[in-house]
């Protein structure tokens, strides 16, 4: 795959079994039973030496070990991760919709950290940071070189002390700094409105711990406001997943009790399990059903949900269920296709693995894992088409991205043939829909062919509402099921 496909995103946080399991004495005993290849650990011992007598300047034996033990696991799958002591607590953070930093999520291009938004409200949103920046330098650290991870790291640090960013802004051909005071960014994952008489819009960034909470509070304000409601767009474009139970809470609100949401399967016991409509399955421990004060006729109220590119896991695991059960339309384009599921093991007090453990199964049996969720309606992102899309990374795109468990095929050199010639047409797509974002980027706001989610020019949501209404809706003539890009064997 091409470098520019190496990514990992933001903080954007994969479904979770379980917030923070800890390691058991039956896992430790497991794990102990394994053989281990004795060979290769003795390589391993020996380059240690190597290093620690040989190499040009000193180096710690516990950087050697940390990088050691972070190379072994990144090199699983783009989803399983080390957490040293610092990367831990940000990760905690991160699944709590609370942290210390500027306030930006963030991708990786061409070695540089690129800007994909900035948060409503943030530092980095009140400094004019905008989507597509590319950030140059951290202070005065080049970020060429740098692991995602190693950048966001630079960019958090305690309330009320500055960082400088180097932003190179690709439209107008300029580089410039600017200086943030980080402070404590509270990620808001719901909203909410009323759209038109008797249409509500409830839209989901992200699966965090205040998600299910939030969302509840939303549609209780929505119900006050039209005890009627005629049709509910949820819209889970963009939302990168995040809890493994919040996403089984969002699924539960709009179906009936007890029916299957998601399942998972993998080499250990407890990775087989099914995921069911019940508090059982999403309620936090001691806590009543979180769920236990919406409108009932939230279960019955005609639903479109909205998907994208860059609806991803948890996104998935609803949009799938929901789908299944026939209980909603599921509208725009083929989802990210991330459909395994991650556990994190605590390594000690302060550190801990986050490991890919099962593949996820929607109620029909269905693994997305590198395919997505193909959507009932197809509908494009504006009424001039997908401008944009070939600028979103997918699973599939994703180097060392799991196959979906279901498939096996050969041919590895017609393959890597066909995947080279596949890779070479993205990247041209890419180009020129950068061309097109850089012309879209000095319009005036209002003249943007993409607005707001949510907002009365937003093409997709429209849709969706000719769809609740009973109206004609602008199917995609462009759009197709992107089947699943299979990882060859080899032969």
């Amino acid at each position: 795959m091409g470098h520019k496909l190496k990514i990992a995103g933001w903080i954007s946080v994969g479904a979770l079994a379980g917030a923070l399991t800890t390691v058991s004495l039956q896992t430790m005993a497991r794990n102990a039973m394994a053989p281990l290849p004795l060979e290769e650990i003795q390589q391993l011992s020996a380059v240690f030496g190597l290093i620690k007598t040989d190499y040009v300047d000193p180096v710690d034996d516990k950087k050697l070990i940390t990088d050691a033990i972070s190379g072994m696991v990144s090199g699983l799958d783009p989803h399983s991760q080390y957490f040293d002591k610092k990367s831990f607590k940000e990760f905690r953070e991160g699944t709590s919709g609370r942290f210390v930093g500027v306030g930006i999520e963030i991708t990786q291009e061409d070695g540089l950290v690129k800007v994909v938004s900035p948060i409503e409200g943030s530092p980095a949103f009140r400094a004019g940071l905008k989507t597509n920046d590319l950030i140059t330098k951290i202070d005065d650290t080049a970020v060429k070189g740098l692991s995602l991870n190693e950048a966001v790291k630079r960019m958090r640090g305690e309330p009320n002390t500055k960082v400088k960013l180097t932003i190179f802004r690709k439209d107008e051909g300029r580089t410039f700094t600017v200086t943030i005071t980080r402070e404590e960014i509270k990620t808001q994952s719901v909203k909410s409105k009323i759209v038109e008489p008797g249409y509500a819009w409830v839209r989901l960034s992200q699966f965090q711990e205040r998600t299910v909470e939030d969302f509840v509070r939303k549609v209780q304000e929505i119900y006050q406001q039209e005890p009627q409601l005629k049709g509910m767009v949820l819209d889970l474009r963009n939302d990168p997943g995040g809890l493994l139970d919040a996403a089984v809470a969002i699924a539960a609100a709009f179906l009936p009790a007890d029916v299957t949401v998601v399942s998972t399967n993998g080499q250990l016991p407890e990775s087989k399990a099914t995921y069911k409509a019940s508090p059982e399955f999403y309620a936090r421990r001691g806590s009543p059903d979180p769920l236990r004060r919406l409108p009932v006729a939230l279960k019955t109220v005609p639903l479109v949900v909205l998907v994208n590119e860059g609806s991803a896991s948890a996104s998935e695991i609803v949009a799938g269920a929901l789908q299944d059960h026939k209980r909603a339309i599921i509208m725009g384009s083929q989802t990210f296709g991330k459909g395994s599921v991650q556990t994190v093991r605590p390594l000690g007090p302060d550190t801990g693995i986050k490991l890919t453990t099962a593949r996820y199964y929607t109620p029909s049996g269905r693994s997305i894992q590198a395919k997505g969720i193909v959507p009932d309606i197809m509908v494009d992102e504006s009424e001039e088409g997908n401008l944009f899309a070939a600028l979103r990374v997918r699973e599939a795109d994703l180097d060392k991205h799991l196959d979906n468990g279901q498939e096996k095929s050969g041919g590895k050199d017609k393959a890597q043939t066909t995947e080279k010639m596949e890779e070479q047409a993205r990247e041209q797509a890419r180009e020129e829909a950068l061309k097109r974002l850089e012309c879209e980027a000095k319009k005036p706001d209002a003249e943007r062919k993409l607005p707001e989610f949510g907002s009365d020019k937003d093409f997709q949501l429209r849709q969706a509402l000719n769809q609740l209404k009973g109206l004609p809706v602008k199917v995609s003539k462009t759009l197709t099921e992107r089947k699943e890009e299979k990882k060859e064997q080899d032969e």
